[in-house]
């Protein structure tokens, strides 16, 4: 669903687990500051409002949305962890340059979520202007940090579900 159609705030409290028992990295992007700082204090937020506690969010902040694959994969590798949640906003300029950061982006968490078990959750902000980023990181479409907080504990709750019963064919 388009978010101008929906806000990213906007979820059933009572729908998402607990995330008492669960670990989580986060890897935010200076870049865009005011608006990633933003997309982060929502994040942190939404995961203790389900129970996760500050001792188990590990963050790292990277100069930009480009770095964030990279900084997951060393949150992954220092940390145990359920969950790793990349924040960033690249807007539109008059290049492409936002396409070939959005979609490098987008592929090594895809690659690293694979390769690793652990759920990359991608919080990247990809709007046309600042004002539609701004809309997204707090504003009248919501917080999108508070929908990867979301997503990251729903994800870590089928990773941790999965991995307790045995494949009977062996995987």
């Amino acid at each position: 669903m388009a978010t101008s159609l929906h806000n990213l705030s906007e979820y059933q409290f009572t729908d998402i687990p607990s995330a008492a028992d669960l670990r989580f990295g986060i890897a935010v992007a200076d870049w865009n500051a005011h608006i990633t700082h933003a997309l982060l204090q929502g994040c942190l937020d939404t995961l203790r409002q389900h129970g996760a506690s500050d001792e188990h969010i590990h963050t790292v902040h990277v100069p930009g949305s480009f770095e964030l694959p990279g900084a997951a994969r060393l949150l992954i590798g220092a940390q145990k962890l359920d969950a790793v949640i990349a924040l960033g906003c690249v807007i539109r300029g008059e290049t492409q340059h936002n396409e070939y950061i959005s979609h490098a982006v987008a592929t090594g968490l895809t690659q690293l979520s694979i390769a690793s078990g652990i759920p990359c959750i991608f919080g990247v902000l990809t709007p046309n202007t600042e004002e539609q980023a701004l809309a997204r990181a707090g504003g009248v479409h919501g917080n999108k940090g508070v929908e990867a907080a979301v997503t990251a504990i729903r994800m870590a709750t089928l990773k941790t579900g999965l991995s307790q019963t045995k494949s009977p064919i062996g995987f």
